[in-house]
């Protein structure tokens, strides 16, 4: 049982790591290309986009942060 929770704290930590926003954006990324994918349209250009649109929203929530304090 310890090795199954170990586990599960381990991949929710590398996927909600600091930012649990950045965890539920990139869920809700791959579950529009999928949603594009099954449409028929090409979904290719979704990932990257989301991943970009993220980092950013991140690094302005972060630095925001950073000059508050």
């Amino acid at each position: 049982m310890r090795l199954l929770i170990g586990f599960g704290r381990f991949w929710w930590d590398f996927v909600v790591g600091d930012d649990w926003r950045v965890g539920a954006g990139v869920v809700a990324a791959l579950g529009g290309v999928a949603l594009l994918a099954h449409w028929g349209v090409p979904a290719w250009w979704l990932a990257p986009v989301a991943v970009v649109a993220l980092l950013a929203l991140s690094l302005r929530r972060a630095t925001r942060a950073a000059w508050s304090r």
